[in-house]
């Protein structure tokens, strides 16, 4: 019912983006909860891209029909592009750290100054320093990861795209 003869490979390409990006989710997790990393503002944008990307990606693999298709995958496109541009920027930062950089204040340091109504939504906008480099793999940090990560979805997205676009015409 769900899976049609011309949808099924890109639907499939779409329910992988979803479970890739709850794994990066989840690694994110892990690196915050286990590791004790703390996300900057930045980060938790990124999150936020993430997250959208996963759920888009799930329903728009979830429904049958191309013109679900070419939409789903045009908002895709359109968010890990934004994805994109945050993690970009925030590797721009790391490269090029200003002098006086902070996105954030540290957790304690709210508590200590602000009153709790205004502390709770604070937590959510991350607490670490967009410029500082925490962590590395294969010489790159968090923020190059997820540039690189966001690209790769926007590319096989775009291709997705173009596939059914080009399915279309003939």
């Amino acid at each position: 019912m769900f899976l049609t003869k011309n949808t099924a490979f890109p639907r499939r390409v779409l329910a992988l983006i979803c479970f890739g990006s709850m794994a990066m989710l989840a690694f994110g997790l892990y690196l915050q909860h286990i590791v004790g990393l703390e996300p900057c503002p930045m980060c938790i944008v990124q999150r936020y891209a993430l997250v959208l990307v996963a759920l888009l990606a799930g329903l728009t693999a979830i429904f049958s029909g191309r013109a679900t298709l070419m939409c789903g995958s045009g908002f895709l496109f359109l968010i890990a592009g934004f994805g994109a541009f945050v993690a970009v920027r925030q590797s721009w930062l790391q490269w090029f750290p200003p002098e006086l950089a902070s996105c954030g204040r540290d957790f304690y340091g709210m508590i200590e100054t602000f009153p709790l109504q205004r502390v709770i939504p604070m937590i959510f906008k991350g607490s670490g320093d967009c410029s500082k480099v925490d962590w590395t793999f294969l010489g790159l940090s968090i923020a190059n990861w997820s540039f690189l990560s966001f690209v790769l979805i926007s590319w096989v997205v775009a291709a997705l795209i173009f596939r059914l676009a080009r399915k279309r015409v003939r």
